[in-house]
C-alpha cells in the first residue's frame, strides 16, 4: 500500500505519536517500525517501568514498597533499557505493581516528558523528526497534545498466544492458561489503578490487532500518521 510520504517527510521536531494498550497488544513492535518508517526516536516507556522492577527485584526488595520502588525509579539510567532481562515474566509482573505506585509514576512522568519535547537523533548523522512513545498512559497523561494517539487492542487470548511464543522461542518452558492468567491480572491492575489507569484517550484512533499481523497494522498506523502530517502542513 503506497504511502502519501517517504520517511524523509519533514516534520516539527516536537511530533508526537503517543501509542496506549493493554499487554501484548502489538505497540511496541509498532512503535519500533513507524520509528523506522518516519524517523522518529521510539521509547518503550513499558521498558522504563521494567527497569524499575528489575532494579527492585535486583535488590531483594517488594515491588509493592512505594518508598524503595520509587527511590529505583528516581535512579534510572538510560542504558538500563536494553537489558535483555527486562523481557523476564517476573520483571513484567512486578513492573505492572511498580507502575500502579503514584510516587513511580510522578519519577517518571518528566522523563518521558523530556524525551518526547527533545528526541535523541536516530544515529550520529540523523537527527529525529520527532518521537513515538508506547505505554499505557501516553495519550491521556504523558503526551495529552500528541498529534497522533492510538490505541492498540486485542483479545486476552490472542495475546496471551503471542506472549507464550514470545518467551517459548526465547527458550522458556511456558504453560498458556498461566500466561493468559498473567494477562488478565495485569489488565485488572493497569484498567483498575488509580494513577493514570489503563484507558484509551477520547480522541484516539482504536486498533484491534486480533488476526492482524504486524505489517497489516503498521499499513493501517502509517496512514493515520500521514494524514495527521498532511493537516499539519
Amino acid at each position: 500500500m503506497a504511502l502519501a510520504c517517504s520517511s524523509r517527510t519533514p516534520m516539527s521536531r516536537r511530533f508526537v505519536i503517543a501509542i496506549d494498550g493493554p499487554a501484548a497488544s502489538g505497540k511496541g513492535t509498532l512503535g519500533a517500525s513507524l520509528a523506522r518508517r518516519f524517523d522518529l526516536a521510539h521509547l518503550d516507556t513499558g521498558r522504563i517501568y521494567r527497569a524499575t522492577a528489575a532494579v527492585v527485584l535486583r535488590e531483594g526488595g517488594d515491588p509493592a514498597d512505594a518508598q524503595v520502588a520509587a527511590a529505583a525509579a528516581r535512579r534510572l539510567d538510560f542504558a538500563m533499557l536494553s537489558d535483555p532481562g527486562l523481557r523476564d515474566e517476573a520483571v513484567g509482573s512486578a513492573a505492572s505493581v511498580v507502575a500502579a505506585i503514584p510516587a513511580v509514576r510522578a519519577a517518571l512522568l518528566e522523563w518521558q516528558r523530556e524525551f518526547a519535547a527533545h528526541p535523541p537523533p536516530i544515529d550520529e548523522k540523523t537527527p529525529a523528526n520527532g518521537a513515538v512513545l508506547d505505554g499505557r498512559d501516553i495519550g491521556t497523561v504523558v503526551c495529552p497534545d500528541a498529534a497522533v494517539k492510538l490505541y492498540i487492542t486485542a483479545s486476552a487470548e490472542e495475546r496471551a498466544q503471542r506472549r507464550a511464543r514470545e518467551l517459548r522461542e526465547s527458550g522458556a518452558d511456558v504453560i498458556y492458561s498461566a500466561v493468559l492468567q498473567d494477562i488478565e491480572e495485569r489488565d485488572a491492575r493497569d484498567s483498575g489503578r488509580r494513577v493514570a489507569p489503563l484507558s484509551a484517550a477520547p480522541d484516539a484512533v482504536t486498533i484491534d490487532t486480533t488476526g492482524l499481523d504486524p505489517e497489516a497494522v503498521l499499513e493501517l498506523a502509517s496512514q493515520i500518521v500521514t494524514r495527521a502530517l498532511g493537516a499539519g502542513q
